[in-house]
């Protein structure tokens, strides 16, 4: 019979698990605010570099990182059925699927560069983004894997791990930046590019750490992981892979119409290359939090929909969104009264510190919409409803947003606020579609 809960019970359970979470989410988001706030402090033309190499790569990173994240839900399923002995055949089947989608994540990044004179990026900035991408495909594999080993200490309730080597990532990847940005002994000073060097080397030392861990921790030691190597099963891998595959569409369509943003305003300039690239920095930092939020719905969802107990299903998700709404007032005033000292962290220059905060006010109206919609994300994630979403974020991103930054940049001119402006639209349209799924989902099982 599906026990009792209450929501006192599932706000101290979604905080628990929510917070060694959003170190973690922090910490992976901090690497790149190093390399942003490091670059910056090079020039502009290395900052807008680097944006242009981000904005690349991040789409089709988090692609295959989001197929992989299929693993979190059939784990936490797994969980709630009492089905304990399912684990360890599906995260090695996961570490199957992550380890090819890493190597044509590399293979893809290699030809990436070829498509900078297409995108209409400026010519002096293509050396330097050209060699970030080459860089940092060749940690890909290492991506993708840890991805793996991270939804399955997660999904068991165990995220501490994984936030401790991410805190500890942050420190190693400053010196690792400055030896590659500024070289030392052989290595040649390969400014903003060095970041992709530093990059990749790091998610080798992070993925060797968690494996490492989970090996010889005795929490582990019920599923022995790597107690047996299994060869590839076609229909598990099939089974995580039409349930992964919505979702790193998803993640791609959304992350794209930011991460593009910049490649779609390159030809008006450093200065406004860069001002929106911290300014995409900023609200990429507080998206964290959401962000964290909704990797705990997904797993306490999950774990409820292994138990089929949808009360207790119903009562996370109502207490998620109250706590994202909470979030989201919390981070509107941070931009409006701290916009100025946070802009300061990033740049010197004093054109590109007016326009970025001038672009931070956008930022702050969308907060409570991005809270909302990642929010219902993370909870459909958990019911194993995929394709939706997918569907949703493609028609709010790619066939509404993206086409409205793209007729009011280049055929409008109306400067980066273009951008702006259409995510504020795109973001708005899925909040709506994917909270109105949610409520029809529960309807759904509501009557089964």
């Amino acid at each position: 019979m599906p026990h009792l809960t209450s929501k006192k019970y599932e706000l101290k359970r979604l905080l628990s698990l929510m917070l060694p979470i959003l170190i973690t989410q922090f910490s992976q988001a901090g690497l790149g605010l190093i390399d942003t706030i490091m670059a910056g402090h090079l020039s502009a033309s290395d900052l807008a570099a680097i944006a242009v190499g981000v904005g690349i790569w991040m789409p089709i990173m988090l692609f295959f990182v989001g197929i992989i994240l299929a693993t979190t839900p059939l784990v936490a399923e797994a969980v709630g059925a009492k089905a304990q002995a399912k684990i360890p055949h599906l995260v090695r089947q996961s570490m199957w699927m992550a380890f090819g989608l890493g190597l044509i994540a590399l293979v893809l990044l290699q030809f990436m560069p070829f498509l900078l004179e297409l995108f209409k990026v400026p010519v002096d900035l293509r050396p330097k983004a050209s060699l970030f991408l080459h860089a940092i495909g060749f940690g890909m594999p290492a991506v993708t894997l840890y991805t793996s080993l991270r939804c399955y200490s997660e999904a068991i309730g165990n995220p501490q791990p994984v936030t401790v080597i991410s805190l500890l990532s942050l420190l190693v990847l400053i010196p690792l930046n400055y030896l590659f940005m500024h070289g030392f002994g052989p290595l040649p000073a390969l400014g903003s590019a060095g970041c992709g060097f530093a990059t990749a080397i790091l998610q080798w030392m992070m993925l060797i750490t968690l494996a490492t861990y989970i090996h010889k921790a005795k929490i582990y030691q019920q599923h022995k992981i790597f107690a047996s190597i299994e060869k590839p099963n076609l229909a598990l891998a099939t089974t995580i892979f039409k349930l992964g595959a919505p979702i790193g569409l998803a993640v791609f369509f959304e992350v794209s119409i930011f991460s593009t943003a910049a490649i779609i305003i390159s030809p008006l300039g450093d200065i406004t290359i860069a001002a929106h690239q911290i300014a995409i920095s900023v609200t990429s930092q507080l998206f964290m939090l959401p962000m964290s939020l909704a990797i705990a719905l997904t797993i306490r969802v999950g774990t409820y929909f292994g138990e089929r107990n949808w009360a207790a299903m119903r009562k996370v998700q109502l207490v998620g969104l109250m706590t994202a709404t909470t979030m989201a007032c919390f981070t509107m005033l941070l931009i409006a009264f701290g916009r100025n000292e946070i802009i300061q962290l990033y740049t010197r220059d004093p054109h590109v510190a007016e326009m970025a905060v001038y672009l931070l006010h956008f930022c702050i109206a969308y907060q409570m919409m991005d809270g909302w919609q990642v929010s219902a994300a993370g909870c459909l994630r958990g019911m194993q409803d995929t394709q939706a979403p997918m569907w949703i974020t493609l028609i709010a991103y790619w066939c509404i947003s993206l086409p409205l930054s793209i007729y009011w940049i280049r055929y409008q001119h109306m400067g980066a606020q273009g951008i702006w402006i259409s995510l504020i639209i795109g973001l708005a349209v899925a909040c709506i579609l994917l909270l109105r799924r949610l409520y029809k989902m529960n309807q759904r099982l509501k009557m089964t």
